[in-house]
């Protein structure tokens, strides 16, 4: 009975403080009673540590999103952190494009050059996707997880105490008014007429107001006490800065050293994808120096010309239009070129060519043509085929020039 007596007595004493709080805190909304302000300083910590809180997770999630661009992955890795599990490894996506390179090289032949040079892109690949892993470990040990302690941790004792702090003014501002209302109430009842009720009231009040100044004081040694830990908890907040910066220092490190074997990866797999003969060397490494201009493809008209890779095969009237209305000139060619393909004509050095240029083209830009074929006529009318390269000194070509194939039609001549 008696602990049954003491659990209502403290029931009752509880619901009776949080009304009491409920009262002070909804007249301080409505204006009705005055509201105990924090000192400045506190205040000031109060919104730095609230700042640190939000831009905190913002960071922290977004860092997330960066190292793991899955939702569901993350959400799975979640899931399994709080059943304090460990996530199962997963293949990530530059070992899995690695992988279908592998085995689409090893399908094609790793004899081949394009299968040989799968081979060599998905194993790059897949070292970069073993430096994304060591990536994403690193970071989340050095970077979130430092983030994340603060957020479920320190700011949580924070919030927690942050809450004491404002019930304990809200009962500090609850006390203020009943001792307010007690001293009304005893000045009032002094005034009264009546001797006998004036006696009896005024030893009422008088009790009430020595009552509410003793809970006064207790309550104010209550915030006090609450208000200085709560301080000293959010100056911790400047440590907390100090220590993210080192955590920041430490992310930064982790991705210098991905980025730093990702570029060393890729050049090392470009030095041996340029051991390849140069028919098989990037679009953009043979286009770079040799832009064909628009204008000239708009002179040829689309029934005249013809396309192969970045081969351009002109008729000979339309050839032979433009020539005669540039001037041609002649060079010599300065090294050997071996035809790629049928399309092609190998060339000597030292060889004379015949080179003019067309209207609209670049003036940094010559055309070169070779000398007439045998039998063209077995060759679809086609007379020749050029290519822009650019102007050298003493009339040389600087730039590479083919023709058709000497199979195809008799061996090249000097042009005239």
């Amino acid at each position: 009975m008696n602990i049954m007596d003491f659990n209502v007595k403290k029931l009752a004493a509880d619901a009776g403080t949080f009304l009491s709080r409920a009262v002070q805190f909804t007249e301080e909304k409505l204006g009705q009673a005055e509201k105990t302000e924090l000192d400045a300083h506190l205040e000031n910590l109060l919104s730095k540590a609230e700042c640190t809180k939000i831009w905190t997770e913002k960071i922290m999630k977004q860092t997330e999103v960066l190292l793991q661009p899955n939702p569901n992955a993350r959400i799975e890795e979640f899931v399994y952190e709080k059943l304090d599990r460990k996530a199962p490894s997963r293949i990530n996506n530059p070992e899995l494009l690695g992988q279908y390179m592998i085995d689409a090289g090893t399908e094609f032949g790793p004899g081949t050059a394009y299968g040989n040079a799968l081979i060599k892109c998905g194993e790059t690949q897949k070292r970069i996707g073993t430096a994304d892993r060591e990536l994403i470990q690193t970071s989340a040990l050095n970077f979130l997880t430092p983030l994340r302690n603060f957020i479920e941790g320190d700011y949580k004792t924070i919030t927690k105490e942050r809450k004491l702090l404002q019930n304990k003014r809200l009962d500090l501002d609850a006390a203020k008014t009943r001792l307010k209302k007690a001293k009304a109430a005893e000045t009032k009842s002094s005034q009264l007429n009546s001797a006998r009720l004036e006696g009896d009231n005024i030893m009422i009040w008088a009790e009430e107001v020595t009552k509410s100044e003793q809970e006064l004081r207790i309550t104010q040694s209550e915030f006090d006490r609450q208000a200085e830990i709560t301080r000293l908890l959010l100056e911790g907040i400047s440590s907390t800065h100090a220590h993210h910066l080192r955590c920041l220092n430490d992310f930064v490190e982790a991705q210098m050293t991905y980025y730093a074997q990702c570029y060393q990866y890729m050049l090392d797999l470009q030095k041996q994808l340029g051991s390849f003969p140069s028919n098989y060397l990037s679009n953009n490494n043979q286009t770079s120096g040799t832009p064909v201009p628009s204008a000239l493809s708009n002179a040829i008209g689309p029934s005249a010309m013809a396309s192969t890779g970045n081969l351009v095969l002109t008729s000979p009237s339309n050839l032979n239009d433009r020539k005669e209305s540039s001037g041609c000139r002649r060079a010599r060619v300065l090294y050997d070129y071996d035809a790629a393909n049928s399309t092609e004509l190998s060339l000597l050095a030292d060889e004379v060519i015949t080179v003019f240029s067309v209207v609209g083209m670049d003036s940094d830009w010559l055309m070169g043509e070779r000398g007439n074929q045998k039998d063209v006529e077995e060759c679809d009318d086609l007379h020749s085929s050029f290519r822009n390269f650019r102007r050298g000194s003493g009339g040389q070509c600087t730039g590479r020039v083919s023709g058709m194939d000497p199979s195809s039609g008799g061996a090249p001549s000097a042009g005239k």
